[in-house]
């Protein structure tokens, strides 16, 4: 049985939708999103810097969201949620499945520190800014690869689950204005998956 350590509005997030998308049995253990329960001995056992998500899976425990969802579909799921390697949409989902924390989530993280995590008197308003502006640049291309499709390589794919969730999270974040027209309508669209809502559920 896999396990899944989670902690609310999180990636993990990603980790849920993913098990339900395949709908894999799982165990959860629900955890605060603080340090009282990251940093405990116990779970830096499982992550040296306290981090969530991490995944067991008998006696393998692997951290790193975008890992686990390469793990859990390679020996658990081979056949679904990624396209043929000698396809044409292959090297496109690579693309878009790295793209999420090589370019989104990165301004996402410096937003979230400068509006949430540090106290008034710390933030550093020319940041945030500078923050806000990149993941709009970061977005776009995404709202422009969306014209005319309903995912980002056509049929719905685990690197929807990891740009997805971010899009959905900049949302939140107040990322994506009424000019990324395409961009909404996806994150309306994942939002209404099955799957995705019981993810959403457990925040």
């Amino acid at each position: 049985m896999l396990k899944l350590h989670f902690a609310p509005n999180s990636r993990a997030g990603r980790i849920i939708w993913l098990l339900e998308e395949l709908s894999l049995p799982y165990d959860i253990n629900k955890m605060a999103f603080h340090p009282r329960e990251l940093k405990t001995d116990e779970h830096r056992k499982r992550h040296p810097l306290g981090r969530i998500p991490v995944l067991e899976d008998g006696d393998i425990t692997i951290y790193e969201s975008g890992a686990i969802v390469e793990y859990v579909l390679e020996r658990h799921k081979k056949d679904r949620l990624k396209p043929d390697t000698n396809s044409e949409e292959f090297p496109y989902y690579l693309q878009w499945f790295h793209y999420t924390e090589g370019m989104v989530m990165p301004p996402m993280n410096t937003i979230v520190v400068h509006t949430i995590i540090l106290p008034a008197d710390r933030r550093d308003e020319t940041v945030l800014s500078q923050a806000q502006r990149l993941l709009k640049k970061s977005l776009a291309p995404i709202n422009e690869n969306l014209k005319g499709k309903d995912y980002l390589i056509g049929s719905f794919s685990a690197a929807d689950i990891m740009l997805g969730h971010a899009c959905y999270m900049a949302t939140k974040l107040g990322g994506i204005g009424d000019e990324m027209a395409e961009l909404k309508q996806y994150v309306d669209r994942i939002s209404n998956r099955p799957a995705f809502k019981t993810a959403i559920e457990m925040n």
